[in-house]
């Protein structure tokens, strides 16, 4: 067995010596694309949340709005509050700080990966300029917190359920801990940066929007422990990081996981072929975080037998064929998936199993619909591995 130290903590992900040559082979496999996408990057300019203004939402310039996605005028009072339609995007509803996070997690994320096979400091000199617009400028920088998120016209002004929307800052977190210690880093912007996050981590785990997402029992508790491990792996915040792996094991995978592998939550939604997918990607994420040498999650089985491995075989046939998915069809974008799903390249990885990579290989890795891009926060694998 060998151990990858990640440059500025402990924690480290557990491996067999074969999964070099799967990470040799991504990066060859994307370097091309890489390389591509951050010629992309280096010609955008910082663009934050301070850009874009709804006057619907309640709160400041700096505060990330956005408008539930399933909320539409009601056909009996067009003028009243919004009614719900399950798994059906209005799209009339305001989206633009979360596409501009989007575009922002983009950048971070071409840019880290090409000082990875670079090691052109360009890249990080260049992302910095991003990062620090959304954390330290004080006329462009987001608030540490999520008040406005998902909401709802004429019924919320915002939810803890819009705590979603912030998975898109988990590969600008990653991106961080990858460039940090090139020496074009100013580290007094640094530490700032750093405390952002710690505050937005304060936020998360103490302000009720917080604690009842993370109390979700479907995708979304899912992913508040996947950004606070995210988050919390930058700031180097160990008491926080073994909550999220307490909690992927005592209560995510023993609650959400059937004994064949699927998620019976996201199964009874209108487009369950995507949320499994999308769950399974979150729970994959977690345990590439979190691992190490005294605590794999990877190698993790809960009392009732459900693990990640389980997870990934049960989905994987429906992967490489689609077609022999036994439940209902999703109500919406069902021809946009799969990709190339992030539980394929993690598990190819840290179980050396080549079935899983070439199935990777063989996906779409890249989308232009938001549905896909809103659902697939981890698309530069090469910074997590």
């Amino acid at each position: 067995m060998r151990t990858l130290f990640f440059l500025t903590l402990s924690f480290v992900i557990v491996s067999c010596d074969k999964d070099t040559s799967f990470k040799k082979q991504a990066s060859d496999f994307l370097k091309d694309k890489i390389m591509a996408d951050a010629k992309w990057a280096m010609s955008q300019e910082p663009e934050t949340i301070t850009s874009f203004q709804s006057d619907r939402s309640e709160g400041g310039i700096h505060d990330f709005y956005s408008e539930g996605d399933y909320w539409w005028p009601s056909p009996d009072n067009p003028d009243g509050p919004y009614i719900r339609k399950d798994g059906e995007t209005n799209p009339d509803n305001f989206v633009a700080h979360r596409l501009a996070m989007i575009r922002f997690s983009k950048v971070v994320g071409y840019l880290a990966s090409a000082y990875i096979i670079t090691n052109d400091e360009k890249y990080v000199d260049h992302a910095f300029r991003h990062i620090k617009a959304w954390f330290v400028d004080s006329t462009t920088y987001m608030n540490p917190s999520l008040l406005y998120a998902q909401a709802i016209k004429g019924i919320s002004s915002g939810r803890g359920i819009g705590i979603i929307d912030t998975i898109h800052l988990m590969e600008v977190a990653q991106g961080i801990i990858r460039m940090q210690n090139a020496a074009c880093v100013n580290n007094e912007d640094l530490m700032k940066i750093k405390q952002w996050f710690s505050d937005y981590i304060n936020w998360l785990t103490s302000h009720p929007y917080g604690i009842s997402e993370m109390n979700a029992k479907n995708n979304h508790g899912t992913c508040w422990v996947m950004q606070v491990a995210s988050f919390a792996k930058l700031t180097e915040n160990k008491e926080i990081l073994k909550l999220c792996s307490n909690r992927y094991k005592e209560v995510l995978l023993p609650n959400q996981m059937a004994g064949n592998g699927s998620f019976p939550q996201e199964l009874d939604r209108t487009k369950p072929y995507g949320y499994s997918l999308f769950n399974l990607n979150a729970m994959a994420s977690i345990c590439q975080i979190l691992s190490t040498d005294e605590d794999n999650l990877w190698d993790y089985t809960a009392n009732n037998g459900a693990s990640i491995r389980k997870g990934i075989d049960f989905m994987y046939p429906y992967v490489l064929d689609k077609g022999q998915w036994p439940y209902k069809k999703d109500v919406m974008y069902w021809d946009e998936w799969p990709v190339a799903q992030t539980f394929l390249i993690f598990g190819a990885v840290n179980y050396n199993e080549v079935a899983y990579f070439d199935l990777w290989k063989s996906l779409k890795h890249d989308s232009s619909v938001q549905e896909v891009e809103r659902n697939f926060p981890i698309r530069n694998p090469l910074i997590w591995l």
